[in-house]
């Protein structure tokens, strides 16, 4: 189902980026697998696949429904000579509901700034497709005590100035970029205190009613082994969940683990 423009509220979401890996015959194993693997799981989840966009149709069509689909990245204009780019409504017309917006690996391999993120999430909005804004630290700026400064930074930039409806469909993803991929991830109390900020930056830029509704989500080496300490701190709405999202085994492992939280 679309997301519609009403206020959302707090849910567990976990999203399933897949970066620059599989094919087109990967999308049925992988799906198979996932199905057997999360059969005896319940629904309290919403669960987001983030595949490559040759593959957005193919993995709309594999969930069937049972899942959203969104696209890794889109461009802030609706067409354009812009070769290799894709566009917000492109993304939807393919079926998806979702769009990362920002993600570490755009800012820092391909430049985007925080103004662009936020043409990208103004775009996004425009195309019917729900944002998730991602902000976060490096390392050299942890270690100087400068995360605050820059999340914040990145949230304001891209998401101040939205109309209460259109923060009704954001979501944030808090990925600190030396836990990406690394092994290194943020401590729960690390990443609480970090989610805290967010949220309490979304209460000035939001206001308190929209904020409160918006998931907020942690990135960086996400396993199975620590989803559940995680999801336990009060602001740690989810997961966004790179390399451990490829396997359908540990993927579902993940799931289990987060549905296993919610109900404690």
């Amino acid at each position: 189902m679309r997301p519609d423009m009403t206020p959302l509220r707090r849910r567990t979401v976990l999203a399933a980026n897949w970066k620059m890996h599989k094919a087109p015959s990967d999308v049925g194993p992988y799906f198979a697998s996932f199905r057997r693997a999360t059969a005896r799981l319940g629904k309290r989840l919403e669960i987001v696949f983030f595949p490559p966009a040759p593959l957005l149709a193919a993995v709309v069509e594999a969930v069937g429904g049972r899942a959203a689909v969104g696209g890794q990245n889109c461009h802030w204009e609706q067409e354009g000579a812009f070769t290799g780019e894709v566009s917000a409504p492109m993304i939807a017309a393919a079926g998806a509901d979702y769009v990362l917006v920002g993600h570490s690996e755009r800012r820092r391999e391909f430049g985007e700034t925080d103004e662009q993120c936020g043409s990208k999430l103004r775009a996004a909005l425009a195309a019917g497709l729900a944002p998730v804004l991602c902000v976060g630290e490096s390392l050299a700026e942890r270690q100087k005590g400068r995360q605050r400064v820059v999340v914040i930074r990145q949230l304001t930039r891209a998401a101040s100035g939205l109309a209460p409806a259109e923060y009704g469909r954001l979501l944030i993803a808090y990925e600190p970029v030396w836990a990406i991929g690394t092994g290194h991830t943020a401590s729960p109390a690390d990443a609480q205190e970090m989610h805290a900020a967010i949220r309490a930056t979304l209460n000035t830029v939001a206001g308190s009613a929209a904020a409160v509704g918006i998931p907020i989500l942690y990135g960086g080496s996400v396993k199975p082994g620590n989803t559940a300490a995680l999801l336990a701190e009060d602001d740690v709405d989810g997961a966004l969940v790179g390399g451990a999202s490829l396997d359908p085994n540990d993927f579902a492992a993940i799931v289990a683990a987060a549905e296993s939280a919610s109900i404690a």
